[in-house]
């Protein structure tokens, strides 16, 4: 009930579509920040020529997160009334959902935005080989995390306030929960092992569709295992650990800030070096009248930690101990040196 004409549906929808795409993006990009792969640009490009992409867990990941981040969008779009051609979903408005409470209220439509976000997303996979029946399977797997995210909303009634009845409705959750449900699939995502050349034989199309028929249709699949992100990898445009900031101290870090130093540099053979910097900021602002915001610059150094090579960081711990014995003067003079050569 929701089809339209390709071109008809591309002017109504494609802005949409475009910001849940963008959604999907920066979600990655803050479940993977701390990882060994942080989702870089250039994995985010859901090529048409999926021979040309990778096949592990991290491009499931991608194809998940961007076809959950598109039906979001159309179903949060559809609810703020931007569809002429979509509402609430009543379908189930006066039928029992359980003891004491009634379908009822205005449920976010989440059957428009994933019939929807299907024919977009899923018309960029034209191949019928592996590689396509994995990214299709990732782009419904993605659907599925939103549908599997919907907050049941309920509201009282009764004499004088009790709560003799209630009525309940579908809502959307923030994205992140829908982030969070994903990237926990991704941690658990499942190899699939097909024959070597399998292409698009009828035998070997009815062989990959029984074989992903077979799973979940929740869980998010992988054919390749992924390449060792502590390398740099030109081939792969793989940049390696080297260079990387990671995190030892601060305020309400998550788990995965806490772990960084290790995960990214120490498991890497890496060490870690810190780093001292300068930073400047406006403060102080006042407003005066009429019409103008007077701030003041304020300093302020921070510590920063990157993973090096051993070797780089011991010669860093050198030069810092160094300086550390030299007086103000000699110091200024240093510096100019440098600058001059």
């Amino acid at each position: 009930s929701f089809f339209f004409p390709p071109f008809k549906a591309y002017l109504i929808y494609s802005s949409s579509v475009a910001a849940g795409a963008q959604n999907g993006i920066e979600e990655c990009k803050y479940q993977f920040a701390w990882d060994r792969w942080n989702c870089p640009e250039r994995a985010l490009q859901l090529s048409t020529h999926s021979s040309l992409r990778s096949a592990n867990r991290e491009t499931a990941f991608v194809h998940a997160i961007s076809s959950a981040g598109v039906m979001y969008t159309l179903t949060r779009n559809c609810s703020l009334g931007d569809f002429d051609n979509c509402g609430c979903d009543d379908t189930r408005n006066g039928q029992r959902g359980g003891h004491g409470w009634l379908w009822g209220g205005c449920s976010d439509n989440v059957g428009f935005g994933e019939a929807i976000s299907k024919q977009f997303v899923d018309a960029l996979e034209t191949g019928q080989d592996a590689r396509a029946a994995m990214n299709l399977h990732n782009n419904e797997a993605g659907r599925k995390a939103v549908k599997g995210t919907m907050q049941r909303t309920c509201k009282c009634h009764g004499v004088s306030g009790s709560c003799t009845t209630q009525t309940c409705w579908l809502q959307l959750p923030e994205f992140r929960e829908v982030g969070n449900y994903l990237k926990d699939k991704y941690q658990r995502a499942l190899k699939v092992d097909l024959l070597k050349g399998a292409g698009n034989s009828a035998a070997s199309r009815g062989a990959i569709s029984e074989t992903f028929n077979a799973i979940s249709r929740k869980e998010l699949v992988h054919l390749e295992d992924s390449p060792d992100y502590c390398l740099e990898n030109r081939t792969l445009g793989l940049p390696g650990m080297e260079g990387r900031e990671c995190v030892r101290k601060g305020k309400n870090l998550t788990k995965w800030e806490k772990r960084s130093c290790r995960r990214l540099c120490g498991d890497c053979g890496l060490a870690v070096e810190e780093r001292r910097a300068e930073l400047v900021s406006s403060c102080n602002c006042k407003f005066h009248w009429c019409c103008a915001v007077k701030c003041e610059q304020c300093r302020k150094t921070v510590t920063k930690y990157f993973c090096v090579r051993k070797g780089v960081a011991a010669a860093a711990v050198q030069v810092q101990r160094a300086r550390g014995n030299e007086s103000p003067a000699s110091r200024r003079k240093n510096l100019r040196m440098r600058k001059k050569h």
